[in-house]
């Protein structure tokens, strides 16, 4: 079975006023071979990525912009995708294996200009994947002591979310990756090690590296010492020297190397000086470069991180520890706690794909207004459990408080709901875990066009929320780390670089009280929605 749900989007930017000049978007297929699994073809993906970069420097020379102006490209990704490829002949061992939701707004391949633009390019990963559940439940019975041993390196709970038990999914189920790690062939890495090696030559010289934030989401890596852990391999099974190499976010990687099927001739050479993992590039795009600074991202699904400094916060509350960035080779890490829902943009995907009582993913809005309230109707999008700060697999999808009075535009407008009630629940965990309770929401992604979901957020947070007016900080976060690297500096990092990004605020409108109410209802919706799985069907090998 397959979907069109993720996507590949070239961006170009103005790196003298993060201005966008110029993009494109593919549709890449999502694969559902079996219930519970999630894949993506990673030739389809590179692919995909070839022709935004061509398309986008069409449109460039019809607007009369030498494209010999761009200085560098940067990638970003949905950081969790698995994918594990051969050194020699190039070609993927196995699809990409998604972790546990589904694309956003990222991979982008993002690349940047003297003073006049910066593009950005990328695709959308599969994260909806629950084949190693029995893998993770495994795993925990060895954990010497408790699940500290994890948790306290990499800032991570074991989890079926992070691209480790992925691969040792792969090394235990895969014939062909099994023999190519055996022969010293095989190479893994995430969607921008696959990327960033394709795009410097292959099996021609490509770099195989990633970033301190990809890095630090593979369950692998130290994020103290800021290097791969000798004892996690272990743990995991994973050979060390199939890793790729760890650099910053912000340096050049290597140049860029024209694919025969790529006619783009004039990025031949161009640095590829930028890397970070969708959520860090959005908190870059976002200049949230203060401790306490904090953005939520609007996808597939929802994250929001809080910039912590340099210092590793450790959640009390269901939260993760992650590298935020490191904007230079000889720059310090800044780190984040970070919340994640599952099902954002995809609960209304599945109301258009699946019940369809939508054709589109913009008439939810029109729906929504309609009625203007739920009328006590409360939708927990569940598909694949609850993540932070519950993280409970056994969860499920449940929309509840129906009468016979409830139609389809409730139902559209509790899904709204559910978005917004979910992030307030991490930004309450955040604000425990961090002692001050933030006094905006800084947002962006896709879904932030949304009026009516921007105002019930205000309302359910009971705290202003602040829209810039060029939503996809993703891919601009990865052109700022592109155009910043040492041997480009075109982008200074200051807030003046952002003056073609106005801002939209969008204030409560309904009382406290009524907030209140509404957000403890939810929560009784939400512990209904726990313990209806008990076993997982799901899993099986690959002959």
């Amino acid at each position: 079975m397959q979907m069109p749900l993720g996507s590949s989007c070239t961006q170009v930017f103005n790196s003298k006023t993060a201005e966008l000049l110029s993009h494109h978007q593919v549709e890449i297929k999502q694969e559902f071979p079996r219930e519970g699994w999630v894949e993506q073809d990673p030739k389809e993906i590179l692919q995909s990525v070839y022709e935004c970069i061509e398309k986008t420097c069409e449109k460039l020379g019809q607007l009369n912009i030498d494209i010999s102006n761009i200085k560098a490209i940067g990638v970003s990704n949905q950081r969790e995708t698995t994918v594990v490829w051969d050194k020699f002949t190039g070609e993927p061992l196995y699809n990409a294996v998604a972790a546990p939701v589904c694309p956003g707004p990222s991979v982008p391949v993002a690349v940047i200009s003297s003073g006049s633009s910066v593009p950005a390019a990328g695709t959308s990963s599969v994260w909806l994947d629950l084949r190693t559940q029995s893998t993770v439940e495994n795993l925990s019975k060895r954990i010497p002591g408790n699940n500290n041993f994890v948790k306290s390196k990499t800032g991570l709970p074991l989890s079926t979310y992070f691209s480790a038990v992925k691969l040792r999914w792969l090394l235990d189920n895969v014939r062909k990756v099994q023999k190519a790690v055996e022969e010293n062939r095989a190479l893994f890495g995430t969607i921008d090690s696959w990327l960033i090696w394709s795009l410097t030559g292959g099996v021609n010289g490509g770099v195989h590296c990633t970033d301190v934030t990809n890095a630090s989401r593979t369950m692998l890596f130290n994020i103290h010492s800021l290097e791969w852990d000798k004892e996690l391999c272990e743990f995991f099974g994973i050979p060390m020297e199939i890793l790729p190499s760890v650099r910053s976010s912000s340096e050049i990687y290597g140049l860029m190397k024209i694919s025969h099927s790529l006619k783009a001739g004039a990025l031949e050479g161009v640095p590829i000086s930028g890397c970070l993992g969708d959520q860090s590039a959005a908190l870059v795009g976002q200049m949230c470069f203060q401790d306490g600074q904090a953005k939520n991202t609007y996808g597939t699904g929802c994250f929001l991180l809080c910039n912590t400094g340099h210092k590793c916060v450790f959640s009390e509350h269901g939260l993760l520890t992650t590298v935020a960035y490191k904007l230079g080779r000889d720059k310090p890490a800044y780190y984040a706690l970070e919340g994640s829902v599952a099902i954002a943009g995809a609960v209304i995907r599945w109301l258009r794909d699946n019940l369809g009582i939508i054709k589109t993913s913009e008439e939810i809005e029109k729906l929504a207004k309609e009625v203007g309230t739920s009328y006590g109707c409360y939708f927990v999008p569940a598909f694949s459990g609850l993540y932070a700060p519950y993280w409970e697999p056994s969860a499920r999808g449940i929309i509840c408080g129906l009468t016979q009075f409830t139609n389809k535009c409730h139902i559209a407008f509790a899904a709204l709901e559910a978005v917004c009630f979910q992030t307030r629940e991490i930004l309450d965990a955040m604000n425990r875990d961090c002692g001050i309770p933030l006094s905006h929401l800084q947002v962006d992604g896709g879904m932030t066009s949304n009026k009516i979901l921007m105002q019930l957020q205000a309302d359910i947070l009971y705290i202003p929320v602040v829209k810039p007016s060029m939503p996809e900080t993703t891919a601009l976060g990865a052109a700022m780390a592109a155009g910043a690297a040492e041997g480009v500096g075109v982008w200074s990092l200051e807030p003046e670089d952002l003056s073609a990004v106005t801002m939209e605020r969008f204030e409560p409108q309904i009382n406290a009280e009524e907030s209140e109410i509404r957000y403890s209802t939810w929560k009784k919706a939400v512990m209904k929605s726990m313990g209806w799985v008990t076993t997982q069907s799901s899993e099986s090998g690959i002959p």
